[in-house]
C-alpha cells in the first residue's frame, strides 16, 4: 500500500538542532547518523529497514531497495556494522525474484544463534496480493538458505520483528491487508500473529484482530507470563483528518486469542509504529505524533506496562517525513532506532538511552 510522501526539508532541521545542542553545551541526544542515502546503488528507494543485533555484538541491517515502492525489479538488501566498526559493509542483496516484487524485510536473531529474514513477495499490482516468505542463516548472515514461504494466503504480510515468549515460542506479528487500492487499505484489515514452535518447528495462527478503521503492522511486547500487549498502526487511506489512533489489543494465552483492537489517546497518520520491552521491564513506544503527517518521529516511555506513557524523546521532528521506525536495545544498554527520510531514499539510526526520555 502506498505511503504518504512530504517535503523532506526535515534532515536539515535535525542536524540544525544537534548542532545548535552543542553549542549551548547541552547533551546532544539522540545522535543520529545517516547509513545509506540516494548515492548508494541500490536504486533510489530504500523503505522500510529492519535492524538486529548479533551474538557477536555486530549489528545487521536489512532493507527494501529499488526504483520505487511498486517497482518490479526490487530486492531486499543487507549490511553489517561490525561492533567497533565505524563504516556499514557494501550492500548485498539478500533475497530477490525476477518475476514479482519485493517487500517489507524483518531481520532477527533467535536465541538458538540462528538469524531469520522475513520478507514480503508481491505478485500482484497491490500489497493485498503478497504473501511472506523467508530464509535462515546458520553463520551470523553470511549465508542463507534458500526461500521458503511462511504464508501461502493472499493478502499476509510483515513488517515488526518476532519475540521470545516465556513458553520459548517466538511470537510473529503478521498482517492480513485487504483492498486493491494503492491509497487505502480495506476496513476489514487486521493485525495476525504467528507462534512458532521450535522445537516441533510448526507454527500456528491466532485469530485476526478487528477494529474500526483496521490495523496492520502491530508491535508486541509480554507484560507477564501469558499477557500480551500490541499497539497497531491504523489502516483507512492518507487523507488529512481528526480521528486516525493507535489501535491497541491484548492476549491472555500467550498470543493464541487477541481481543478486538481499541482506540488509544495517540494520533497515527497510516504509519508503521514501534514497541519493545527493555531489559529495565519498560516499554519503548515509538510513534508519528501526527493525524495528518510522519512528522515528528517520537519515542515515549512507559512504567507501568502502557498504562501511561510520560516520558518521551522526539528523534526527528519539521518539515519532512520520517517514519517506519525499527527498535532495538543492544547489550551495552543503548537504544538503536533505524528509520526513513528524505522520501525514502534514505536511511537513518537514532542512538539514546533510557535515561534521555524526559
Amino acid at each position: 500500500m502506498k505511503r504518504k510522501r512530504a517535503c523532506e526539508a526535515g534532515p536539515i532541521l535535525v542536524m540544525l538542532a544537534l548542532m545548535l545542542a552543542l553549542v549551548n553545551g547541552a547533551k546532544a541526544a539522540p545522535w543520529i547518523e545517516k547509513i545509506f542515502g540516494p548515492e548508494t546503488p541500490t536504486g533510489s528507494y530504500k523503505h522500510p529497514s529492519s535492524i538486529t543485533e548479533l551474538d557477536d555484538g555486530a549489528l545487521l541491517l536489512a532493507y527494501y531497495g529499488g526504483g520505487g515502492e511498486y517497482e518490479t525489479a526490487t530486492a531486499v538488501y543487507g549490511s553489517r556494522l561490525e561492533r567497533g566498526a565505524s563504516s556499514w559493509t557494501k550492500p548485498a542483496v539478500l533475497a530477490s525474484n525476477p518475476m514479482y516484487s519485493m517487500g517489507n524485510p524483518v531481520i532477527w536473531q533467535a536465541p538458538d544463534d540462528r538469524v531469520w529474514l522475513f520478507f514480503v513477495v508481491r505478485p500482484g499490482a497491490t500489497w493485498s496480493t503478497s504473501r511472506i516468505g523467508a530464509k535462515v542463516s546458520e553463520d551470523r548472515g553470511v549465508s542463507w538458505s534458500d526461500a521458503f514461504m511462511v504464508t501461502w494466503d493472499e493478502g499476509t504480510m510483515v513488517r515488526s520483528r518476532p519475540i521470545v515468549l516465556s513458553d520459548g515460542h517466538y511470537l510473529l506479528p503478521i498482517y492480513h491487508e485487504t483492498g486493491a487500492d494503492t491509497e487505502m487499505t480495506g476496513a476489514d484489515t487486521g493485525s495476525v500473529f504467528l507462534r512458532f514452535d521450535p522445537g516441533t518447528r510448526e507454527w500456528s495462527r491466532s485469530n485476526k484482530v478487528f477494529s474500526r478503521m483496521g490495523n496492520l503492522q502491530a508491535g508486541v511486547v509480554e507484560l507477564e507470563p501469558g499477557h500480551l500487549l500490541a499497539l497497531c498502526r491504523r489502516g483507512g487511506d492518507y487523507e488529512a483528518g481528526n480521528d486516525g489512533y493507535v489501535v491497541r489489543t491484548e492476549s491472555r494465552d500467550g498470543g493464541k486469542t487477541w481481543n478486538e483492537g481499541v482506540e488509544t489517546e495517540f494520533p497515527n497518520p497510516n504509519a508503521a509504529v514501534e514497541l519493545i520491552r527493555l531489559r529495565s521491564g519498560r516499554l519503548l513506544f515509538i510513534y508519528n505524533h501526527s493525524m495528518d503527517e510522519r512528522t515528528p518521529l517520537r519515542a515515549v516511555m512507559s512504567e507501568d506496562g502502557g498504562k501511561s506513557w510520560p516520558r518521551r524523546l522526539d528523534l526527528a521532528s519539521g518539515a519532512g517525513s520520517f517514519s517506519y521506525p525499527t527498535a532495538i536495545q543492544t547489550r551495552d544498554g543503548r537504544i538503536h532506532v533505524t528509520f526513513t527520510s528524505d522520501e525514502r531514499t534514505v536511511i537513518r539510526r537514532a542512538v539514546f538511552g533510557e535515561e534521555d526520555l524526559r
